[in-house]
């Protein structure tokens, strides 16, 4: 089966990109220092033949952090180690964005600077949610998050801010885009959501409220790298770390008519199975996106090539981000091209550790034969 509407080459927003299949964002906690390196550098590098690759989620600042071996954009350390990483995947003509990133209340102490408390849009904590923690033995493992405090009013500027700042490294380093993660439960996905949100300021109770820290965010990266590279990333309807919301559809369409006006590239929607379950979007809802967002849309969960042609299909999507094939698969598109087999990916090794599991998997023998 040929998918000839994946490899028809894409305008997102001014980058012009060879085909529809993108890299999704993925989490691999490999940066014990916070500070990208060779091991990146390969990795990446590997899967340049994305028409787009998303870097993992970054974090903004050290107060930014729930997961230890994540990596940054806060010091000239990282902003340098990303360079490295950007020379390699455009040294191969790839192309590649960074992820922006705050978890918000999905983080405990032990993680945060001098024991600071995490921060969230109210001092709710997150049932059920787990972080990524360094014990006092040097082991690492999941702990449960703890009890954040609420922003302060006069806080939330210097967090825009700290956004800011992130995309002006990014932009130095070298990136094509950065993408605004607004997604899975974390701090931005936190102010957008009713459970997770009971400020009575300018920044909670209204749906325009609660939008408003996020999009005072995405502004403020639009003023560094303008509209035309900037994405973001947003999970309407998911139920993750205990967040909930009693308005996903009416916040998802409001937020898709506003990032419209701020020209964005692209809106990437993290669909609700992301997960291998069977969760939908509500009858209509992709059309109703496509009719309120006039930049490119990407859909991204638990897609196949063969899933992800008949959505393009539809016209409800311009592209489809893959995330775990790509673990495993560092020449995917080449895979879709001639239909070949993938390599399934060793959970065990999804995070932390080595070269094993992470820029050891094969690529394609270039002797495959094209199967019909």
């Amino acid at each position: 089966m040929a998918f000839e509407t994946l490899f028809t080459p894409i305008q997102l927003g001014s980058l012009s990109l060879p085909n529809r299949i993108i890299m999704a964002p993925l989490t691999r906690s490999r940066t014990p220092d916070s500070v990208p390196g060779k091991m990146q550098e390969a990795y990446y590098g590997q899967r340049a033949g994305a028409g787009l690759i998303i870097s993992e989620a970054t974090n903004i600042s050290p107060t930014a952090r729930g997961y230890v071996y994540t990596p940054g954009i806060w010091t000239d350390a990282q902003e340098a180690g990303w360079k490295g990483v950007v020379s390699a995947v455009h040294a191969k003509g790839g192309r590649i964005a960074l992820q922006l990133w705050h978890v918000g209340r999905v983080s405990h102490e032990m993680v945060q600077p001098d024991g600071q408390q995490p921060v969230a849009p109210s001092a709710l904590k997150g049932e059920g949610a787990q972080c990524f923690v360094e014990f006092e033995d040097g082991t690492a493992g999941q702990h449960p998050t703890s009890t954040p405090r609420a922003l302060e009013t006069d806080e939330i500027s210097g967090i825009v801010d700290d956004y800011r700042q992130a995309a002006e490294r990014a932009k130095r380093a070298g990136f094509d885009m950065v993408e605004v993660h607004a997604a899975n439960a974390y701090l931005l996905n936190q102010f957008l959501a009713t459970g997770s949100n009971k400020r009575t300021d300018q920044y909670g109770g209204s749906l325009e409220n609660r939008a408003r820290f996020p999009l005072e965010v995405v502004d403020a990266v639009v003023d560094v790298f303008g509209g035309d590279r900037v994405g973001i990333r947003m999970t309407p309807f998911i139920e993750l770390f205990g967040l909930t919301d009693d308005e996903p559809e009416a916040m998802a369409f409001y937020m898709a008519e506003q990032l419209s006006k701020r020209g964005l590239a692209y809106l990437h929607l993290n669909e609700p199975n992301w997960a291998g379950g069977d969760i939908t979007f509500p009858d209509g809802f992709r059309a109703q996106m496509r009719e309120r967002f006039s930049g490119s849309l990407i859909y991204c969960g638990n897609y196949d090539a063969e899933r992800a042609e008949a959505r393009i299909g539809e016209n409800t999507t311009d592209a489809i981000a893959f995330g775990r094939p790509y673990i495993a698969n560092p020449d995917l598109p080449e895979r879709f091209r001639v239909n070949a087999p993938l390599t399934q990916p060793n959970h065990e090794t999804f995070y932390g550790g080595d070269e094993k599991g992470y820029t050891d998997y094969p690529f394609m023998d270039n002797g495959y034969d094209r199967r019909s």
